[in-house]
């Protein structure tokens, strides 16, 4: 990941969004990043996976709810 200062950043504009579309561009001030620039193609990319439904932790509840109230039918299956 690139990194630059605020104040290269504000003097480089053009610069950092070209970098941006290879890869995100973190900007720093004081010495700790503030702020990152990514191209609209990786921000939507994120926001896409961000909004997606969570199945796996709703199937995994579902799974254990099944256990335990037909406990009793899963271990003779099992044996």
């Amino acid at each position: 990941m690139a990194e630059m200062t605020a104040t290269e950043a504000k003097n480089k504009f053009g610069q950092v969004l070209e970098m941006a579309q290879a890869e995100p561009v973190a900007i720093q001030k004081n010495g700790r990043d503030v702020a990152y620039v990514v191209s609209a193609e990786q921000y939507s990319a994120l926001v896409e996976r961000a909004a997606a439904p969570r199945v796996r932790p709703a199937i995994e509840r579902l799974m254990a709810r099944s256990v335990e109230r037909r406990r009793s039918l899963y271990e003779a299956l099992a044996k």
